[in-house]
């Protein structure tokens, strides 16, 4: 059976004529063009996006541990009293608040300055600064901060450098001030936990 088409006009399967040799039709390719400024602005919007996921999750993490810690700490203070579960009991609590405490330096506002508050007048920001930041560009007056955005939005090429330089700041800001101190709450949680195992079985024994 020879090939066939179908014919979306009129709704019906017509046969197509055999080529061969240097008659035959090559394959259609799909060749894909974009603008290569659109897909700059796509990635860098995807990574600012994903930034933003992970410091919520960062928040909600912190948030989980500092609420299991509290309550195990309030739960483990009622059995100071026995003799049997005060060392397992205290082992705990210290692990807990230990933890308690790193998620509040995770889920504290901190004030992230990369660069060093330069004075703009006609050339360019300093090394480190970030106009995009809050933290960095609210140390200039409203002047400064004019010119300093004239500056970064001259050329595409600033306005890029501007929106990467804040990419790489932000995921800086999130493994040094975040998940840093998150990963050594959820050590000390577990600490807690194994050393007040342990604490029992040696009362146990």
């Amino acid at each position: 059976m020879g090939a066939c088409r179908v014919n979306t006009v009129v709704g019906r399967i017509e046969p197509v004529a055999d080529r061969s040799g240097s008659d035959r039709i090559p394959p259609a390719t799909a060749v894909f063009s974009a603008d290569l400024a659109s897909c700059n602005d796509q990635l860098i919007r995807q990574t600012r996006v994903y930034h933003v996921q992970l410091s919520m999750m960062a928040d909600g993490k912190a948030n989980m541990l500092l609420t299991i810690s509290s309550i195990l700490v309030t739960l483990s203070a009622t059995h100071l009293s026995d003799p049997r579960y005060r060392w397992p009991a205290l082992v705990l609590i210290a692990g807990c608040l230990v933890s308690v405490g790193f998620a509040a330096l995770t889920t504290m506002p901190k004030f992230f300055r990369a660069g060093k508050a330069t004075r703009f007048g006609s050339t360019q920001p300093g090394p480190g600064f970030n106009p995009l930041f809050f933290g960095d560009f609210t140390r200039l007056s409203y002047d400064e901060f004019l010119r300093t955005m004239e500056h970064t939005m001259s050329s595409a090429s600033t306005a890029y450098e501007a929106q990467l330089r804040e990419i790489y700041l932000l995921g800086s800001f999130l493994a040094r001030s975040k998940y840093r101190w998150l990963r050594l709450g959820y050590i000390s949680f577990m600490a807690g936990l194994a050393g007040s195992v342990l604490a029992w079985l040696l009362e146990a024994l």
